[in-house]
């Protein structure tokens, strides 16, 4: 078959038109996602429909984009969406198997790509696909997740929204779900959207600008209507000593129940953990229903599969000691996993993929606030925003009706679905150091950064801990956003600082693993030159300052009963006799005898402690900068510039050693290849024979 050039539509003017779509669609996209009310982190989906030029033919081929699988709505770019053909994917209605069956139409979504496809496409593609509209959104907000959710929610849809908007009922997301959207918007002309029960809603126009002024129509009715029409205390009447305690003591309790709650969380798999204490939580957990309400889980599939069906909430006032809710906290905890297991239990089949552990993922402390959790610090973060809006999602329900989640088993059904598990299969495997959570002290420079930046690439979530905030908060900026690092000001000689630090540790993410105790300085006298203030300031820095770190760290190892690791960054000093160093080496020998007190006592804890030797560590040092390369240059009669060069030739090795193999050594040390290794000492000096451990 032939074509003329004037029986042609000009690809130029398609590619431009396709353009344009694309550009409008990320626009709505990220519009819609940026606002936590209209829907989370990876929630929802958009799209449109447009024309552009099929290679192979040269003929217009109507496409579809939509947000691929895994895909969030705030931060969508192009790469993010899958490309499909319109005409193919409304073919498979003609092989559609039925509901029983139609998880195998993911797979058949394969075949209906334009070309390499994009993204992969998402179970709610057929939705987008079927409906017979330009634009289409399936949004999560609050607002109307909370009319899909209230006992009467078909009745109230109809009230709030008269014939615009049409109640589906409950249905998991697939090809069915599609089907049954596009029907409705072919049967019902004047509709713009859909409530779908326990799940979101669901808007289409025929303008990228209409599609998203209709999402926004139905979500701001919903809230104008629960606003004017619900009832103030959905959530019952405060209950007295659960209501929340100051901001400072909050804190304080918090950070003194996170070891043990995330001991709890990580009872199974280990995880990283965030700390909620907004108003929406505190206001829940004070009132008389919080824990009938929590009871009965959250609806929406997004929200649960993030924090589980449900969580374990503590039935103790705020004015319970921290030692009653600890324990009280282990016996909720023997009771939650014992419940889920019996959840698992009752709905489980030979086609079921194994239990992924009983562990709650949420655990709400009355007067406290919320501590979430997941396999990284993002994760645990994204999983507390989940269920503030299933708090919201619940206020709304309440307010207007009764809340009335989607069944137990059809949240198995969607825990456990063969898709989300394969979805798990995928995932590339995780770092050695993932979910672990590190402090580094004086690690805003030199040693301490390098081995900051290594503990982060390897997946570890890290605190940088400085005398210098500005430049800690710098280094950690260096290494991503606020889930991979933080930075704080600590002045290791001082008790009440380290605590302040561990608490916001504690508070930031959830726990600790891995202390690495680097804070360090140098003054290279001689005896007789060394003043008592010399003395005394590099010993209560390193060897006063090691000690009490490690001992802050020590209480939450113990208390959390993961395990964990304490390094030293000692040095080749702590061995080897030099002159015109009596205060520095006689404190790195100190604390490289704590590294051997502390093994020995800790062990029976799980808690490694091990040392690292460096030597000649020039180049980005900042105990060099600051006078020790030119006392030690002195003292070697050469040029400071040649320190690091100098220290190469006395080695071994002949080789210069710099802070990256130092923070490659404490990376290897906290590695599960050195699972059975304690109280070691291993020297990174490039061979300094007058250093070997004897």
């Amino acid at each position: 078959m032939t074509h003329t050039l004037e029986a042609r539509v000009d690809p130029a003017t398609q590619r431009t038109d396709a353009d344009a779509t694309i550009r409008a669609l990320i626009a709505r996209s990220n519009a819609l996602g940026s606002d936590p009310r209209i829907t989370n982190y990876a929630g929802g989906n958009t799209s449109a429909k447009g024309t552009a030029t099929d290679p192979v033919t040269g003929e217009p081929v109507e496409l579809l984009w939509v947000k691929g699988s895994g895909g969030d709505l705030g931060t969508l770019t192009p790469a993010g969406l899958a490309v499909l053909r319109v005409d193919r994917v409304r073919a498979l209605q003609a092989v559609y198997p039925g509901v029983e069956r139609e998880d195998e139409m993911v797979a058949a979504f394969d075949y209906t790509l334009h070309g390499k496809g994009g993204a992969a496409p998402s179970i709610d593609t057929a939705m987008h696909a079927l409906v017979d509209a330009a634009h289409v959104d399936h949004l999560h907000p609050d607002a109307g997740i909370a009319i899909a959710t209230a006992a009467d929610g078909p009745a109230l849809t109809g009230t709030i929204f008269g014939d615009k908007v049409v109640w589906v009922p409950w249905r998991r997301p697939g090809f069915q779900l599609g089907l049954d959207i596009a029907a409705v918007k072919r049967e019902h002309p004047q509709a713009i959207g859909t409530v779908l029960g326990g799940h979101g809603i669901t808007a289409w126009g025929d303008t990228s600008d209409e599609a998203e002024a209709n999402s926004r129509w139905i979500i701001d009715t919903a809230e104008q209507y629960i606003a004017e029409h619900g009832k103030a205390d959905p959530f019952g009447e405060p209950r007295a000593g659960f209501e929340a305690l100051p901001t400072d003591e909050r804190h304080a309790r918090a950070a003194a129940l996170a070891p043990t709650i995330r001991g709890i969380a990580g009872h199974d798999k280990p995880v990283v953990g965030h700390f909620t204490d907004s108003d929406v939580v505190l206001d829940f957990l004070a009132a008389s229903r919080a824990e009938e309400l929590a009871a009965l889980g959250t609806s929406c599939p997004d929200h649960f599969l993030r924090t589980k069906v449900k969580p374990l909430i503590l039935d103790l006032p705020a004015t319970a000691t921290v030692e009653e809710q600890s324990a009280r906290l282990h016996e909720l905890h023997e009771q939650y996993r014992a419940d889920y297991q019996a959840y698992y239990d009752r709905h489980a089949d030979a086609t079921s993929p194994a239990i992924r552990g009983a562990d709650p993922l949420i655990v709400l402390v009355p007067g406290v606030g919320m501590f979430s959790y997941g396999k990284d610090a993002q994760t645990a973060r994204v999983a507390g925003e989940f269920y503030v809006n299933a708090i919201n999602v619940m206020r709304g329900a309440e307010s207007l009706s009764t809340y009335a989640p989607i069944d137990e088993a059809e949240k198995f059904r969607i825990e456990y679905w063969a898709l989300e598990e394969a979805k798990l299969q995928r995932m590339p495997p995780a770092k050695k150091l993932a979910t672990r959570i590190a402090l580094v002290t004086g690690a805003a420079s030199g040693i301490g950064k390098a081995i900051a930046k290594r503990l982060a690439a390897e997946g570890a979530a890290v605190v940088i801990a400085d005398l210098d905030l500005g430049k800690a908060q710098a280094a950690a900026a260096e290494i991503g956003n606020t889930d991979q690092a933080i930075g704080l000001a600590a002045n290791v000689t001082d008790a009440a600082a380290i605590d302040q630090a561990v608490q916001q540790t504690l508070l930031h993410f959830g726990g600790l693993d891995l202390v690495v105790n680097n804070a360090g300085l140098s003054l290279s006298k001689s005896l007789l030159d060394t003043t008592e203030q010399d003395w005394d300031l590099q010993h209560d820095v390193m060897a006063k300052g090691s000690f009490l770190v490690s001992k802050a760290a020590a209480k939450v190892l113990i208390e959390q009963g993961l395990g964990g690791d304490i390094v030293y960054i000692s040095s080749k000093n702590s061995v080897f006799a030099g002159p015109n160093n009596i205060a520095y080496s006689a404190t790195k020998a100190d604390q490289a005898h704590q590294v051997r007190l502390l093994a020995a006592e800790l062990g029976e804890h799980g808690v490694r402690v091990n040392g690292i030797n460096p030597d000649g560590v020039v180049r980005g040092s900042g105990i060099f900068a600051s006078g020790w390369g030119a006392n030690r240059a002195k003292t070697y009669g050469i040029e400071e510039q040649d320190l690091g060069a100098f220290y190469a030739q006395r080695t071994i090795l002949k080789r210069e050693v710099v802070p990256e193999n130092v923070a490659n050594a404490v990376y290897a040390i906290c590695t599960d290849d050195f699972s059975h290794t304690t109280g070691l000492h291993v020297p990174v000096d490039a061979g300094v024979a007058a250093a070997f451990l004897r």
